[in-house]
């Protein structure tokens, strides 16, 4: 069972001994080089699936298909640029610096055709490493290489006032998964940007406390 009380590091096997399969593994596991050359690619919403009714808040009009790709997930991932210092990555991953490239997670999700509403309570979480190691494996990242870390949104429960991500660090060269997570974040805040962006700083929190707990 997925829980954000039971988050478990999941470190591919291909990376130890070259099998096409992944097992839970702590994360002493990814060696240090690994976590020296970060590549933040930002957030994937090609898995979203918005739960309840889609009214933006508090007697805003509901949102668009349109209006949800093109300008809030732009606008989501233009926190981590435009507040740097509240979304802070480097500080996530332990690190002194990331690199950024957003641009790789903007190209996928312009191109994303899906209905981002419509959704029951019963698909918040259905993804599985399985699945997440399929999406890195048809990815588009560009020609970049090293460590690449993305945030795949899965889902966006209004109800519950909870959202939930699988937080990825891949291989950009081989498109293979090294490790991933499942969190959620209580969602929270003045207007539909903030409401849902307060899920994604939580767990950015709690990756970072997860990150320190495995450093110690």
């Amino acid at each position: 069972m997925k829980s954000s009380s039971k988050i478990a590091w999941i470190i591919a096997i291909l990376f130890v001994c070259n099998q096409p399969f992944v097992a839970a593994q702590t994360r002493h596991a990814i060696p240090d080089s690994v976590m020296q050359n970060i590549t933040f690619l930002g957030m994937d919403f090609s898995q979203a699936k918005y739960i309840g009714p889609p009214s933006q808040h508090k007697g805003v009009p509901e949102f668009t298909n349109d209006e949800f790709r093109e300008r809030y997930t732009t606008a989501w991932n233009r926190l981590f640029i435009d507040e740097p210092k509240k979304y802070d990555v480097a500080k996530m991953v332990l690190r002194p610096s990331v690199k950024y490239a957003l641009d790789v997670t903007e190209k996928a999700n312009a191109g994303i055709k899906k209905e981002f509403s419509g959704y029951s309570a019963s698909e918040f979480a259905t993804l599985d490493v399985k699945k997440i190691i399929d999406l890195v494996s048809a990815y588009d990242f560009q020609g970049r290489t090293g460590t690449g870390l993305i945030f795949f949104v899965e889902g966006m429960n209004k109800d519950l006032r909870e959202a939930g991500a699988w937080v990825t660090l891949v291989d950009m060269s081989t498109k293979k998964v090294l490790s991933t997570t499942y969190a959620t974040g209580k969602s929270g805040g003045w207007g539909f940007r903030n409401y849902w962006a307060n899920s994604w700083l939580i767990i950015m929190k709690k990756t970072e406390a997860d990150f320190r707990n495995f450093k110690n």
